[in-house]
């Protein structure tokens, strides 16, 4: 559960780091400035971050699954060997999908204006400044990536189904109770994440408005790797006390 947890701490800070430490300083400088390789790499890291934190808190569901539904198998299916490549594959997977959607978006030919409404380079966005067909190539990858991040929920929500199952089946209430605290600091996490991404994504363009997509992308971008590290700390008796 640790070493998945250290992976996750580092998405999260690393999600952080490629997109707020920018604007702070556009803000202290006064500009709204970024170069255009700066906006590649900033869409390449956040991408990359992004769809690894997705896949790594699908690993984390596998993980939760297995140590509660097969206790018994636990050492074997969950050896230190297992989970290194299970994360080995998740960081790789998000490094192809970054490449991926960074290699097709700038290839793109960008007509409209340089003016993104947004405080980091954001793939929909920057596809927005495009007036050819070449773009349809990147909406294709994003259809693709939507189709691979719905099975991964689809996984996620069958998991903690048979966890749930299990669980309210267990005679001990404390064993319950043991059960529910390690299962839901995560669950609350992949709430949180799915939530501020459907909203962001999958919201009417009636709603869209530069003000809001703004609020919307803090919400997606800043708040859940903020937020993060104090669900999980909240197991912490330290930390209870001091916020008591």
């Amino acid at each position: 559960m640790y070493f998945f947890l250290l992976n996750l701490s580092l998405l999260n800070l690393g999600t952080i780091s490629a997109t707020v430490p920018k604007s702070m300083a556009n803000s202290f400088c006064n500009t709204r400035a970024i170069s255009y390789w700066e906006c590649a790499a900033q869409v390449f890291h956040f991408t990359f971050l992004f769809a690894t934190e997705y896949s790594v808190l699908t690993v984390m569901a596998y993980d939760r699954y297995v140590a509660i539904c097969r206790p018994l198998h636990y050492g074997t299916i969950m050896s230190s060997r297992a989970c290194v490549k299970m994360a080995a594959a998740a960081w790789s997977s998000g490094f192809l999908n970054a490449l991926l959607h960074t290699a097709n978006t700038f290839s793109i030919r960008l007509c409209q204006g340089n003016v993104l409404e947004q405080f980091f380079c954001e793939i929909p966005q920057i596809l927005k400044l495009s007036c050819s067909d070449s773009y349809l190539r990147e909406v294709w990858a994003l259809v693709v990536t939507l189709c691979l991040g719905f099975g991964c929920f689809i996984f996620i929500v069958l998991s903690y189904v048979q966890i749930f199952t299990v669980v309210l089946r267990i005679p001990s209430e404390q064993r319950r109770h043991k059960a529910f605290s390690m299962c839901l600091p995560h669950l609350a996490v992949v709430s949180l994440f799915m939530s501020t991404v459907m909203f962001a994504y999958l919201k009417p363009p009636s709603f869209s408005s530069p003000a809001l997509d703004l609020l919307v992308s803090v919400l997606y971008a800043v708040v859940p790797p903020t937020v993060n590290p104090l669900i999980y700390s909240m197991r912490n008796k330290e930390l209870k006390d001091a916020l008591k």
